[in-house]
């Protein structure tokens, strides 16, 4: 998903708008964890940018973009644009050796 959200409406308050955005975020969220997973894949990973702008963009942990949309209705900012896109995970296995298991 890249898409540049408008905040202003004619007939919508800012702040329903602003829960209007952080719903469809959690939908697109939610289908894309749906979807099966490549062979060897563990979950889904997403890659983050958050920015006024397409341009201004920055990367961001996934866990921010909620306090950012709220950051942004707390400037009176009209627009901000979101960059989220799916990779398949891979969890990190802790290989621990004989001796290391011997002194758990």
């Amino acid at each position: 998903m890249k898409k540049t959200f408008e905040l202003i409406h004619p007939k919508i308050k800012l702040e329903r708008r602003v829960d209007a955005v952080k719903y469809e975020l959690k939908k697109y969220l939610k289908r894309e964890r749906n979807k099966t997973l490549p062979a060897g894949a563990d979950y889904w990973d997403f890659d983050c940018k958050f920015g006024n702008t397409e341009a201004e963009a920055e990367p961001v942990h996934l866990s921010q973009l909620n306090k950012l949309i709220d950051k942004t209705q707390t400037e009176n900012l009209t627009s901000f644009y979101v960059e989220i896109l799916a990779k398949p995970g891979y969890r990190k296995s802790n290989d621990l050796s004989d001796d290391e298991l011997e002194d758990y």
